[in-house]
C-alpha cells in the first residue's frame, strides 16, 4: 500500500485524543495534511500510511488538543494590575470603565490582543472566545498571530468609545459579522455585557441579530450577588429566569460565570443546553463567589473554562484554571473525586470547542478535524516520575512546558517562540502603552 505524503507528523510518548472514548495512545503519532488531522494512532500504524520530511516531537513529549478559553476580554491585558483587590462593582465602575473610556481605540485593542494571543499560545490555548469593543482590530490581531477566535462585538446601553447607544453597538455587531463570517480562524459573535448593562429590548434585539446570522451570543450571567439582587429589583426575577423570559437561553448562548445560581436555575440551564464558562480564578480574586460547578455537571450542564480578562485574573492560563477549579470544587463539595483530571481536561478541550459551536472543527485529535495541537515537554523536574498523564497536565504542568503549538495545521509556536510575529516588538508595544497609561492616569 503506497505511503501518502503528509505536511508534517507529530510524535509523542502520549497522545490524548480527548474524543468520546478519551482515547490515550502510547508512542503515538499524528499526521497533518492540508491543515487537517489525516491520521492519529500508534506511531507504527501512522508510519504505514504517511511520511513527511517534517517530524516534530518524539520521546518525552505529550500531545493533546489545543486548549479552549471560552471567556475572556483579551485586550484587557493592557490593564493587567491597573486596579487590584477590589470588589467587582467598584473595580468595574470606578476603575476599568473610566480607563476604557480614556484609552480604548482600534490601535490599543489591536496591539493588546497581539500580546494576549502571545500569552495564550505560550500557555497552549489555540482557541478563545472574546467579548470586547473594536472587534475588527481584535480579529485582525488574532488572525495575524494565527489563533482561532470567537470574537464577540460588545453591546451595552451606555456610551463608550465605540457607540452612543444600543442601536450603535448592534449596528457595529452586524457589520462585524458580515465582514468576518466564513473566515477560517475568526468566528464573529454578539456579546451582550449583562442583564444589568443591557435592557430587555437590547437583549431581545441581540438575540434576534445572533439568530439572523446564525452566530453565537455571549453574556455575563449571575456573576455577583449584587447582580442577582439588582435584576430582582428591576424585573422581579433572578437573572437566569429573566434571560429565559426573553428567550435568550439556548445552546446558542455562552453564559460566563453563573456563580449565584440556585438548583432551579441549574435545571433551567441544563434544559436549555446553555454552555457555561467557569472563570474560577477571576471569581476568587474579585470575591464574587464560587460557582456550583459540581451541581451543574451532575445536572448535565456543559461547563467549560474561561480566564476572564487579565485585569481581573491576572493571567490568561487555562492550565492554572483547570488546576484551581479541580481543587476548589473537591473542597467545597467535600468530594475528592469531584472534577477529576480527565473531566477537567475534557472541559478545557472538546467541551470548550463544542460550547463555542466549533466541536466539528476542533477540540479533539480526530481524523478530519483541523490540526490544533499542543506538544509539551515532560522532561521537567515537576513532571517526573509519571504515573498518570492526565494528572500531570492538570495538576503539575506549566505554560513553560509548552514547546510547540499548531493552529489550523500551522506551527505558530516553535520551541516556545512565536513564529507569526516578532515577540520583542509585541512586548515593546505593551511596555510603551503601559508607560502612557501610567503617566496619563491619576489612579496610578
Amino acid at each position: 500500500m503506497p505511503v501518502t505524503k503528509a505536511d508534517l507528523i507529530v510524535k509523542a510518548d502520549y497522545v490524548l485524543k480527548m474524543d468520546t472514548d478519551l482515547t490515550l495512545i502510547r508512542n503515538g503519532a499524528i499526521a497533518v495534511r492540508d491543515n487537517k488531522i489525516a491520521s492519529v494512532g500508534p506511531a507504527r500504524d501512522v508510519a504505514g500510511e504517511y511520511a513527511s520530511d517534517t517530524i516534530i516531537g518524539g520521546a518525552g513529549k505529550v500531545a493533546f488538543p489545543g486548549l479552549v478559553n471560552t471567556h475572556t476580554h483579551a485586550a484587557m491585558v493592557y490593564f493587567r494590575g491597573l486596579a487590584d483587590d477590589l470588589p467587582l462593582k467598584v473595580w468595574l465602575e470606578e476603575y476599568i470603565w473610566p480607563a476604557e473610556e480614556k484609552w480604548l481605540s482600534p490601535g490599543f485593542v489591536g496591539d493588546a490582543v497581539e500580546l494576549a494571543c502571545l500569552e495564550m499560545l505560550k500557555a497552549g490555548i489555540t482557541t478563545f472566545a472574546d467579548m470586547y469593543f473594536f472587534s475588527d482590530s481584535g480579529a485582525r490581531a488574532a488572525k495575524k498571530t494565527g489563533m482561532r477566535a470567537v470574537m464577540g462585538a460588545g453591546v451595552v446601553d451606555f456610551p463608550t468609545a465605540t457607540g452612543k447607544n444600543a442601536d450603535d453597538y448592534l449596528s457595529n455587531a452586524e457589520r462585524f459579522i458580515l465582514a468576518w463570517k466564513g473566515d477560517a480562524l475568526i468566528t464573529p459573535s454578539v456579546a451582550d455585557h449583562s442583564a444589568y448593562a443591557c435592557s430587555p429590548d437590547t437583549l431581545r434585539k441581540s438575540k434576534e441579530l445572533a439568530e439572523k446570522h446564525a452566530v453565537l451570543l455571549q453574556v455575563h450571567l449571575s456573576e455577583t450577588e449584587w447582580e442577582v439582587s439588582e435584576i430582582l429589583r428591576r424585573y422581579g426575577r433572578r437573572p437566569v429566569a429573566h434571560l429565559d423570559s426573553l428567550g435568550l437561553l439556548s445552546e446558542n448562548l455562552v453564559a460566563a460565570h453563573c456563580v449565584w445560581i440556585d438548583d432551579e436555575e441549574i435545571s433551567i440551564l441544563a434544559d436549555r443546553k446553555v454552555g457555561v464558562s467557569h472563570c474560577i480564578e477571576s471569581n476568587l480574586k474579585l470575591a464574587s463567589g464560587i460557582a456550583p460547578v459540581v451541581k451543574m455537571l451532575k445536572a448535565g450542564v456543559k461547563v467549560t473554562f474561561g480566564t476572564d480578562g487579565a485585569a481581573s485574573n491576572n493571567d490568561l492560563n487555562i492550565l492554572s484554571e483547570m488546576s484551581t477549579a479541580a481543587k476548589i470544587h473537591k473542597t467545597v463539595s467535600g468530594d475528592p473525586t469531584a472534577v477529576d483530571a480527565k473531566q477537567a481536561l475534557l472541559m478545557a478541550t472538546r467541551w470548550g470547542a463544542e460550547t463555542l459551536g466549533l466541536g466539528n472543527i476542533t477540540g479533539s485529535l480526530e481524523e478530519g478535524k483541523v490540526a490544533d495541537i499542543v506538544l509539551a515537554d515532560l522532561n521537567k523536574p515537576h513532571l517526573v516520575p509519571l504515573y498518570d498523564i492526565y494528572s500531570h497536565i492538570v495538576y503539575s504542568m506549566n505554560p513553560s512546558d509548552i514547546e510547540t503549538v499548531l493552529v489550523d495545521g500551522k506551527v505558530v509556536l516553535d520551541g516556545g517562540r512565536l513564529t507569526t510575529a516578532n515577540e520583542t516588538e509585541v512586548l515593546h508595544k505593551a511596555a510603551e502603552w503601559g508607560k502612557k497609561i501610567k503617566e496619563g492616569d491619576s489612579i496610578l
